[in-house]
């Protein structure tokens, strides 16, 4: 039996920026316009669209590009239907992360898989209650991949971008359970904006300004956890959502649950606690 159709809409308000997770068995959209950019990708079956006058077919992992005010339809291309991801991204957001004049895609479809993955991670992050600067590091993995698609190809930032980000890491270091954002972090650390500050972290120390702060928060946990205190208590200190979310962090990076960490290391067991 083919599941029933489903959209889900989620609005990300900082940004502006949209995403929809839906499933169609058959017919989806008649023909029609947005004001936004839209990245997506097709997660199961086969997407028939028209655009820019063909008709197009996009199979699991293909990615979809669609310019402002491009007109385009909708519908499944085999039985079964098909699902797919997808952010509408405004104009002013593209903009503020590619200055100058509006580009244009080269293509309306394309392979390009870390695109592809770019942008369902952004829309996972988009759809849960995750941290700001989570929401914002998502977001600018798919600014990243689309400069290829955009005729803005990468270029290694200028050498004062590494003053913005040694500030901004020393920011983090400063208060590592504080969540600031990017927008606020940038600001923080004399970048222009977030995108640069973004580019400029990366550079410097090969990874984003959340995957850092994670990073950092995971080090303070492990000495804490050390000195016997409880995962719970230590998840509140170090900036976790809960426990939960340092458990799952902190078995992804070790290997072992806080709680057993902490009894490896003092000889007492946790359990009085949640597991972890």
């Amino acid at each position: 039996m083919t599941p029933p159709d489903r959209i889900r809409l989620i609005h990300d308000a900082p940004s502006g920026v949209e995403a929809i997770e839906a499933r169609f068995a058959a017919h989806a959209y008649d023909l029609h316009r947005h004001d936004d950019w839209l990245v997506g990708v097709t997660e199961s079956g086969v997407q028939d669209f028209l655009c820019r006058g063909a008709r197009r077919r996009s199979t699991p992992g293909r990615v979809i590009l669609i310019e402002p005010e491009e007109a385009h339809d909708g519908q499944a291309g085999a039985e079964g239907g098909f699902a797919y991801r997808m952010l509408y991204l405004p104009r002013a957001w593209l903009r503020a992360g590619l200055p100058g004049e509006d580009p244009g895609f080269a293509a309306s479809l394309c392979d390009d898989p870390p695109l592809a993955r770019a942008i369902g991670a952004a829309c996972r992050a988009l759809a849960q209650p995750s941290e700001r600067l989570l929401r914002d590091a998502a977001l600018d993995a798919v600014l990243h991949r689309l400069r290829p698609h955009l005729g803005r190809p990468w270029r290694a930032p200028p050498p004062r971008d590494a003053r913005v980000a040694r500030l901004a890491r020393e920011r983090l270091r400063d208060d590592p359970a504080r969540d600031p954002g990017a927008d606020a972090l940038a600001r923080e650390a004399g970048a222009a904006d977030r995108f640069q500050l973004a580019r400029a972290f990366r550079a410097a120390y090969g990874t984003s300004p959340h995957a850092y702060l994670i990073q950092i928060r995971l080090l303070r946990a492990r000495r804490l956890l050390a000195a016997g205190m409880r995962p719970a208590a230590v998840a509140a200190d170090c900036g976790f959502a809960d426990q939960s979310h340092l458990g799952r962090r902190f078995r992804r990076a070790y290997g072992l649950t806080p709680a057993a960490y902490r009894a490896l290391c003092t000889g007492v067991p946790d359990s009085g606690a949640a597991p972890a």
